[in-house]
């Protein structure tokens, strides 16, 4: 039978299908009444959030730190429900900006520019794609949130309401398609989306360098 189990040689495909569930199920949901929606997105934001931390095997500290910021979104997001508090969504995006950043890091050490060349690193290297596109998402839903006229062809709401079309509008930018449908207004929001299309092609650039030279080396040593 075949071993299931995470590992080092199947942890990214889990990873990758957890990222691509969340961004799925947040396109989905949208017409699902505001409630409801929240409630569902933030509980699939959390099985993302526990499937990173476990298919990434790192140091004990790292787990701690990153099991941390889980509590502390998930702890947040229960007292949203019964306490108004100001800027408390900023609060959790943020979190989860710090989270996705932190697995981002910890990936890139995994797989960039070390080790050879197999099915899952590069995977892996798909993993990485993803959450670059959520992490600028989160940037987009900040800024919108902080200036609700920062961009145009979307309305200012919850976060949650938004998530999905910052989420298409981001992954948009990073290939660098620019459909154009929704843009950028203010001068930092440009800023931003400039600097999304360009780490979008340093990172193919970077992502072949380290697959190309990965290969090499795994070559030279057979």
């Amino acid at each position: 039978m075949t071993d299931k189990r995470i590992n080092k040689q199947n942890n990214f495909y889990y990873m990758t299908s957890a990222l691509v569930v969340l961004l799925l199920s947040a396109s989905l949901v949208r017409s699902v009444a505001d409630g409801i929606l929240e409630s569902f997105l933030e509980g699939i934001i959390t099985l993302t959030f526990l499937v990173c931390i476990v298919s990434l095997k790192v140091d004990t500290n790292w787990k701690r730190f990153m099991s941390g910021l889980i509590f502390v979104w998930l702890l947040t997001a229960i007292v949203k429900r019964f306490v108004t508090i100001p800027h408390i969504d900023l609060f959790m995006l943020a979190l989860m900006f710090a989270f996705f950043w932190g697995t981002f890091n910890s990936i890139a050490r995994q797989i960039l520019f070390t080790g050879s060349v197999n099915g899952n690193k590069v995977v892996g290297s798909i993993a990485l794609f993803l959450l670059l596109g959520l992490m600028w998402s989160l940037v987009y839903l900040l800024i919108l949130a902080l200036s609700p006229g920062a961009f145009s062809g979307i309305e200012h709401s919850a976060w949650g309401q938004n998530f999905s079309q910052m989420a298409y509008f981001s992954f948009v930018t990073l290939t660098t398609l620019g459909y154009g449908d929704i843009s950028p207004n203010t001068p930092f929001a440009q800023v931003a989306v400039y600097m999304e299309a360009i780490a979008g092609v340093f990172y193919m650039a970077i992502v072949v360098a380290s697959l190309v030279s990965a290969g090499l080396a795994q070559k030279d040593t057979q």
